[in-house]
């Protein structure tokens, strides 16, 4: 599969086994870490991308919408992990995006080329907190 192509799939099963080659040992290494590091954040397929546990959320159309906590993409040029928590009214990523790791980060996004981008331990820290502090800033 080309990795320019958007992955199409109806179910977390379905997303793994359509991911490009290059993406698939990243994408299944950072889903056993989320389900290893913070279990209760149950898996689940969610506007196509694997989302980890949900919070309700206030959409743009004002629409109260089922929203994962976590959530993991694969884009064209990056993956992505969405961390929708808040930790003094603060996105939990922004907050501890120096821990990070060689990432770029926006609001709720972490973005990263390659695994060996991120900083396991401040990853970590990051999806325990998201754990205990779930949310979002109204859209």
């Amino acid at each position: 599969m080309n990795m320019f192509k958007k992955v199409k799939a109806d179910s977390v099963a379905s997303y793994m086994a359509a991911l490009p080659d290059e993406r698939v040992v990243p994408m299944k290494a950072l889903d056993k870490l989320i389900r290893k590091t913070v279990p209760k954040l149950k898996p689940h397929f969610a506007y196509n991308m694997i989302g980890y546990g949900s919070v309700k959320y206030l959409d743009h159309k004002k629409a109260i919408i089922d929203w994962p906590i976590l959530a993991l993409a694969s884009q064209k040029q990056y993956m992505s992990l969405y961390i929708c928590a808040l930790e003094d009214g603060k996105y939990i990523a922004e907050k501890y995006r120096k821990e990070l790791g060689k990432v770029s980060v926006g609001k709720s996004c972490i973005r990263f080329k390659r695994l060996e981008d991120l900083n396991p331990k401040g990853l970590i820290k990051v999806l325990r907190l998201a754990a205990k502090s779930p949310g979002l800033r109204p859209a």
